[in-house]
């Protein structure tokens, strides 16, 4: 691995942080021990996940989606591992390459390992938020239970490219401190982990949530969970877009804010909300080398 100092950014959607890496050409090597160590937040720079900005046709992983999107989001979580996709990482990707002069206002594709994700950076005089078209929630049969402490709740099981388990509680207390995953039942219903919500009404079509999300611990913001309790949240209260042809949106706050999403009558999923690009430097060589 090269120990060459790497050029960073440091974003947030709704709080929900990350370590930006550009490398358009996938020159940079990042073990899952160097991503773990970058998003550290006492040793390292700090981050709930780190956004690697590569070119679609330089990574194996992209090729196949080069010709839809130019830019390819490699999401890292905090530990290291590989996730599929991140709605505020999503929103965070596309102003960096704003801020790059990569891509200008109006509507960009970006490629995730859940697939091509499209993007629409609003004008700075509407509000400058940013909208991403998260695709279509998948809800898989069978009960679901979360757990915390002596309570349980049964859970929506949703998929947005990664797996959701969102249950519906009184009290957002009542998740703890959500420093490790919350037990589930079945283990077979998610046999690579899952983000878990939980959720109170605080108005209508209005909720907030906080959330356990697989490999990084509690966040202050998840943009894939938003839509995914905006999803379990209409159809608890009988609405199904695609039966009755009218859009749906929910406010969702979030403990870092608040994001609003829409579910469109052919199943399209919109998420809306701010992305802040707050510092740019470089990690020192030497500090690098140690994970090798």
């Amino acid at each position: 691995m090269s120990t060459s100092p790497i050029t960073f950014l440091k974003g947030h959607g709704t709080e929900n942080d990350f370590v930006i890496v550009p490398d358009p050409d996938n020159s940079i090597d990042l073990p899952p021990s160097l991503v773990a160590r970058l998003c550290d937040r006492r040793a390292g720079i700090g981050g709930d996940g780190l956004l690697h900005v590569v070119r679609s046709a330089e990574h194996p992983e992209a090729r196949s989606m080069a010709d839809a999107a130019e830019w390819f989001m490699d999401y890292r979580n905090a530990d290291g591992s590989i996730a599929e996709m991140c709605g505020n990482g999503v929103r965070v990707f596309a102003r960096y390459l704003q801020r790059a002069g990569l891509v200008g206002e109006g509507d960009l594709a970006v490629a995730t390992r859940g697939g091509v994700k499209l993007v629409h950076i609003a004008k700075a005089d509407s509000g400058g938020g940013i909208t991403v078209s998260m695709g279509r929630a998948v809800l898989p049969e069978g009960d679901v239970t979360v757990s915390v402490g002596t309570r349980d709740w049964p859970a929506r099981n949703v998929n947005m490219g990664n797996p959701h388990a969102v249950a519906f509680v009184d009290d957002l207390e009542h998740a703890g401190d959500l420093f490790t995953a919350p037990p589930f039942s079945p283990a077979s219903a998610y046999p690579d982990g899952v983000n878990i919500e939980f959720v109170v009404d605080r108005g209508p079509r209005h909720v907030a949530m906080r959330v356990h999300e697989r490999g990084s611990g509690e966040t202050r913001s998840c943009g894939t969970g938003a839509c995914a309790v905006a999803v379990a949240a209409a159809r608890r209260d009988g609405a199904d877009p695609a039966v009755t042809g009218e859009p749906v949106t929910y406010t969702v706050d979030v403990p870092g804010g608040r994001l609003v999403i829409t579910e469109r009558p052919d199943g399209t999923i919109e998420m809306t909300g701010p992305a802040v690009i707050v510092a740019e430097g470089t990690i020192d060589a030497d500090w690098i080398a140690p994970a090798a």
